[in-house]
């Protein structure tokens, strides 16, 4: 095979996470030291930067801060919530990218996301591809909701699950200073997906978590909800109740659209949020206790002082992988992570179809989940735990972290 000689381009899309930016830095470190690659640009805000041409020069970024990008949470250039139309609906956006990446000779094209951002991908490739444009596309997995599928776990969820699991542990430390009980609703991220909720189960495991889970793989109903909590507190004054984003009744909704509409984004997504207020509401007026609704927001997926060492690590690796990937021919496939089935735990790597990918969701297995549908199983504390192993790789100045700082050169004229 000869080798493809061009520049590359990666961006960020979607919700970021504590080490989306280390997958970066594995882009970055790997692609500026191939002969093969030119340039490498980084585009601002996701496919809309390549849209609009706004892309940055990566090779007129430091070393140092290239590294720091490891202990830098959030997305350095940017992210987006953009759905690439199919092209036989509007080509417009398509004939966009493919001028654009002849403009500029992008030979390889690395995006960083979840399963919407990995449609993208699959859209640009075969696009490409039709058109005869030699253009290798490479998805490079991330989401805190670990609900890619195919892929054994997604960089992201390991950072956040361990946050997850700690605040976890000292809120219900707290709650319980008192002598007047307290009912604690803690809403946690997951729109179909409760992987993240699930984590409170490892606070759990250690004496310090919630005795009731509510995810969104099961139904949700407010009375059973109701009649778990009243039968814990009359017997201790005291619950912990984790509860997804996304848990839905049986008729589809979630909890907010129960007070009020909800606002749809350009994915059909509902916005999340609102969850613990409302049921924390409820359970008040329902049993007349001190009651606190908690929502985590963007706090969990930002925590990169507590990341999660074997994230930063694996996010790392599938940033470079993708880069080695591209340049020994692969295209149109996502990096994904396998484990052994016994021993040890051992992240290997495995190039993954993007059809595989796109617009499917990996879900809790059921059988990791109690009868009731209240609480998680021991198997999923054995899934977990080896994700959120190892300390934060930050360095500190004046006792707060350093962040990364990009100058932000945008590519010159000499490629156009």
């Amino acid at each position: 095979m000869s080798v493809l000689k061009g520049n590359a381009i990666f961006g960020q899309s979607g919700g970021p996470s504590a080490v989306i930016n280390s997958s970066a830095a594995g882009v970055f470190t790997e692609a500026l030291k191939s002969d093969a690659i030119k340039n490498v640009y980084g585009a601002l805000h996701g496919i809309v930067g390549i849209l609009n041409e706004d892309f940055i020069d990566i090779g007129q970024e430091s070393k140092k801060q290239i590294k720091l990008l490891r202990g830098t949470p959030a997305s350095i250039l940017g992210s987006c919530r953009y759905k690439l139309a199919d092209y036989d609906e509007d080509p417009t956006d398509y004939e966009t990218i493919l001028r654009v990446f002849k403009k500029y000779d992008i030979r390889y094209f690395f995006y960083n996301g979840g399963n919407d951002s990995m449609d993208t991908c699959d859209k640009i490739s075969k696009f490409l591809d039709d058109q005869g444009y030699e253009c290798r596309v490479i998805g490079v997995p991330k989401t805190i909701d670990n609900d890619l599928a195919v892929t054994d776990h997604t960089p992201g969820y390991g950072s956040a699950a361990k946050f997850v699991a700690t605040t976890t542990m000292e809120m219900f430390l707290d709650s319980r200073v008192y002598n007047r009980g307290m009912i604690i609703v803690l809403e946690v991220m997951g729109r179909h997906a409760g992987w993240l909720t699930a984590a409170t189960a490892l606070a759990a495991k250690k004496g310090y978590g919630p005795e009731l889970i509510y995810l969104p793989e099961i139904p949700f109903d407010f009375d059973e909800m109701l009649e778990d909590v009243e039968r814990i507190y009359t017997k201790s004054q005291n619950v912990m109740i984790a509860v997804s984003e996304g848990v839905k009744t049986a008729d589809g909704k979630i909890i907010p659209e129960s007070v009020g509409k909800v606002e749809i984004d350009a994915f059909g997504h509902k916005q999340m949020g609102g969850t613990a207020n409302v049921l924390a509401q409820r359970l008040g007026q329902e049993l007349g206790s001190k009651v606190r609704g908690i929502e985590l927001s963007l706090l969990q997926r930002s925590g990169s002082h507590i990341a999660s060492g074997v994230d930063i690590d694996e996010a790392f690796l599938a940033g470079q992988e993708a880069v080695k990937a591209a340049l020994a021919g692969a295209t149109d496939v996502m990096i994904g992570f396998e484990r052994p089935l016994k021993g040890p735990y051992e992240c290997l790597i495995r190039q993954i179809p993007l059809r595989d990918v796109a617009n499917h969701e990996k879900m809790l297995p059921r059988e990791w989940i109690n009868e009731a549908g209240n609480h998680v199983l021991d198997p999923f504390i054995d899934y977990a735990l080896p994700l959120i192993q190892g300390d934060p790789q930050q360095e500190k100045e004046d006792g707060l972290p350093l962040f990364a700082s990009f100058k932000k050169i945008q590519a010159g004229d000499r490629d156009k």
